[in-house]
């Protein structure tokens, strides 16, 4: 028997306002772009107790054609059983736009240092990966959470004190365009160089990574599991209150907001206060489904690299116009995070591209019919 506690912000009531909704934030700031005649929920904190029973049971095979990591039919058949790969994206101001994102199946968004934060850009099919620009340094936590996928890791460069030991550690497979990947899969875009800073120019060449892989002998088949709990291509109302529109304040500086188009049944992702683009594409990024992971990160002793909580924390799960309490649990290393409801049951989620942004507890969050 697993059993945690875990503290979580609710979604206790709605009322009209210009924005001061907060996570655990005690800040007064108001949002640039908040809509008129919108409503934002307030929260508080409660306590939950989840509890997970360990028991033996049979997973059923995933259908054919299925996306493992979005549950959307339609996946080459060739792609079944293969590793997924995970991708360091620089999302500084000053190296957008990006190209390549848009093709993620997920994208994990935490901070790093000074208020910015970092993508992670996930990929099912390691053989259709597009070209990604621009490639950044690894952080420790995000190898951790592609090695609990069983992805394979893709970075330009690393910190040279945890990130480091972390690699090293865990012994994941990963090209380094810092390293053994320089001009392998990784080069700099030449439309990029002289217009942008030399770290915002490095980009990964999809269509060299199959052979790349296979050059390095990384292992390629996986014991293929769900991201999520995929019920069926049908769409589910997570079991809460209306939300048409979300905003995590990672700092000051950086942010991220969401607005439900009902049309599409997605959420469309904005940098800040402008739309999220993938240049690649001409593209605004767009999630059927939106994991708000709140835990606890604090500023190392170097007062610069931070350490981000991979444990378990609270959250919420949007999707359909719809917003649902939950808690998150990474039981370990090598294992996936799990996301549970209040009933201590993993939720299901809807069929699509997922978004997933770990946000201290003490950050804003923002949420409107």
């Amino acid at each position: 028997m697993y059993r945690k506690k875990i503290g979580f912000l609710f979604a206790a009531t709605l009322f009209l306002s210009g924005c001061n909704v907060s996570g655990c934030n005690r800040g007064e700031n108001k949002l640039e772009e908040m809509p008129a005649n919108t409503t934002a929920a307030t929260t508080s904190v409660t306590e939950i107790t989840t509890t997970t029973t360990e028991t033996t049971t049979t997973t059923k095979p995933i259908p054919q054609g299925m996306n493992p990591l979005t549950g959307e039919i339609g996946m080459r058949e060739e792609a079944a059983g293969k590793r997924p790969v995970a991708v360091m994206v620089n999302n500084l101001k000053k190296a957008l736009p990006q190209y390549g994102i848009a093709a993620a199946d997920i994208i994990y968004e935490m901070p790093v240092e000074a208020g910015i934060t970092r993508l992670m850009a996930v990929y099912a099919d390691y053989e259709s990966v597009p070209n990604i620009c621009s490639v950044r340094s690894c952080r420790y936590y995000y190898p951790i959470l592609a090695y609990g996928m069983d992805a394979i890791y893709c970075h330009w460069g690393m910190d040279q004190t945890i990130a480091k030991e972390t690699l090293e550690r865990l012994g994941i497979d990963r090209l380094d365009g810092g390293g053994n990947g320089w001009k392998v899969c990784f080069f700099r875009d030449s439309d990029r160089v002289g217009k942008y800073a030399s770290e915002h120019t490095g980009y990964l060449d999809g269509s060299k990574l199959p052979d790349a892989i296979a050059r390095y002998g990384f292992r390629t088949d996986t014991e293929t599991k769900k991201a999520f709990s995929f019920r069926d291509q049908s769409t589910i109302v997570p079991e809460g209150d209306p939300c048409s529109y979300a905003v995590l304040h990672f700092s000051e500086a950086y942010w991220s907001t969401f607005e439900y188009d009902e049309k599409t049944k997605t959420y469309l992702k904005k940098h800040c206060k402008n739309p999220h683009m993938d240049s690649g594409t001409n593209t605004q990024l767009a999630f059927r489904n939106i994991f708000i992971l709140q835990t606890d990160i604090s500023l190392r002793e170097d007062n610069y690299l931070v350490d981000i909580g991979l444990e378990s924390g609270g959250g919420f799960y949007i999707s359909a116009g719809a917003i649902q309490p939950i808690s998150w649990v990474k039981s370990e290393e090598s294992a996936p995070i799990k996301i549970y409801g209040g009933d201590g049951q993993e939720i299901w989620v809807n069929a699509g591209k997922s978004y997933i942004g770990l946000i201290d507890y003490d950050r804003r969050l923002e949420f409107s019919e």
